[in-house]
């Protein structure tokens, strides 16, 4: 029941694990059996105990096993929902036919914002001046030029401790977090914890590279730091620092310190995510985790919010005995073109980059502030979070509520808008909620947009309470 020979090559304990685990997933081993006790096991199969122990550990923190001293180790994994929870739910918004007249979804920035002129001209000073050697194909890990000014640049305004030489530009931060999960795989692990709610884009990317994911609770001061611990086997987890993606809050203060010490006693690799890092509103965003232990963290970050999506280039800052073999092609990776990374170096060098920044969150400053208070006006019942930063808010709603009658509701009535759930593994009717985006939304329909929102939730609530 158990080929170790057909798993892929690496320690022994990860083999045997690996083997266990498709024999569960596989029906083999069904919900509610008994795994022999791991010195009889280790003895059927003439390997050490401490081999059996491991791969045990292993899968009783991934959830397909559970066991108690004193006890049988039985199967605690079935089919469910959670196996299939990304793609069904990325299929489940309504298919507009055209774009919605009220976009509450779209939470990247707004596209007619772009700097086009800058960038532009950013782009022919780069194809003009660059030598020639540097319009070749980008090479893996980025140009240097571009290293060392984003090393600069997360240093000066994030608290970084970054060396040009330990960043690896991709074309996002979504890249550079799947290439991240095959260097984790390739080195023995075999899941990594993500924050509930969480990034879409990186429950895709950890699926993609291999990995099994552990939902780590958050809440609204982020991430739940006490209940590390209940996961042992981890090493490596992901966290939203500087905003929950959810929640939209930075973690808390008190949960900073306690955060590393947990990954320095249990040697965790935190992936810190600065998604929004730049676009906080009422005080400064906490300096990053990275600069406090950067042996410990690899820090995430993109130009797809700053700028836009268009620029395609994101990049990570990790460890250096992390550094080859993130960069190692194990598969065809898709890097930005060399003349987008000159140019955002001209961008950057220029001053045209923070000028650029600091007219976006005037800009979306006052957005914010026009749909906070719309939604106070027109539903002052319902908690907002996440307004200090980003370019969304969750509206929670009362435990129970169809959100997803919301969403199909809101758009027959051409509001377009997100269900928290969508950033979960599985739903969660305890705590159901609305994600509120507002880049790409025009100022002149926020107050028209929440009023038709407000009368799609009484009519969903009172026909629920009616039936």
């Amino acid at each position: 029941m158990l080929d170790l020979s057909g798993t892929r090559p690496g320690p022994l304990h990860m083999r045997l694990a690996a083997a266990i685990r498709s024999a569960v997933r596989d029906g083999r081993l069904p919900l509610g059996a008994a795994l022999p006790p791991s010195r009889v096991l280790a003895a059927r199969l003439g390997i050490s105990r401490w081999t059996v122990t491991q791969a045990y550990g292993q899968l009783t923190t991934e959830g397909y096993l559970s066991g108690r001293t004193g006890s049988a180790t039985r199967v605690s994994w079935t089919p469910g929902p959670a196996d299939d929870a990304y793609e069904p739910r990325a299929l489940s918004r309504p298919t507009l036919a055209r774009p919605a007249r009220y976009d509450l979804w779209t939470c990247g920035p707004d596209l007619r914002a772009f700097p086009r002129r800058k960038w532009v001209e950013a782009i022919r000073a780069a194809a003009e001046t660059a030598p020639f050697d540097q319009l070749d194909r980008a090479a893996p890990g980025g140009l240097p030029v571009l290293r060392a000014v984003l090393a600069e640049h997360l240093n000066r305004s994030r608290g970084a401790a970054a060396e040009a030489s330990s960043i690896s530009v991709f074309s996002g931060a979504g890249q550079a977090f799947t290439q991240l999960c095959r260097a984790l795989l390739a080195a023995g692990h075999t899941a990594i914890g993500i924050e509930q709610p969480g990034s879409p884009r990186f429950f895709q990317a950890a699926r993609t590279a291999g990995l099994d994911m552990v939902a780590l609770p958050a809440d609204e001061h982020g991430l739940v730091v006490d209940a590390l611990p209940d996961h042992p086997g981890l090493r490596a987890i992901s966290v939203g620092a500087a905003r929950q993606v959810g929640f939209g809050c930075p973690l808390a203060p008190e949960r900073r310190p306690a955060l590393l010490d947990w990954a320095r006693r249990a040697d965790v690799l935190i992936v810190e995510d600065d998604y929004d890092a730049e676009l906080s509103y009422d005080g400064p965003t906490p300096a990053v985790l990275q600069g406090t232990d950067p042996h410990r963290v690899a820090l995430l970050g993109s130009m797809s919010q700053a700028i836009g999506p268009a620029v395609s280039i994101g990049w990570v800052v990790t460890p250096r005995r992390w550094v080859q073999p993130v960069r190692a092609e194990q598969e065809l990776q898709t890097l930005p073109p060399a003349l987008n990374q000159l140019a955002l170096v001209e961008l950057m060098r220029s001053g045209a980059y923070d000028r650029h920044m600091r007219a976006s969150r005037l800009m979306y400053r006052a957005r914010r502030n026009a749909l906070v208070a719309a939604l106070r006006r027109w539903l002052p019942q319902y908690p907002v979070h996440g307004a200090g930063s980003g370019l969304e808010v969750m509206l929670a709603l009362p435990p129970g509520t169809d959100v997803a009658g919301i969403v199909a509701a809101a758009a027959r009535r051409d509001v377009n808008i997100g269900n928290l759930d969508e950033l979960r593994f599985t739903p969660d009717l305890s705590a159901p909620g609305l994600m509120i985006g507002y880049g790409n939304l025009r100022d002149s329909v926020i107050d028209e947009a929440i009023a038709l929102l407000a009368d799609v939730l009484r009519g969903q609530l009172n026909q629920a309470e009616a039936s």
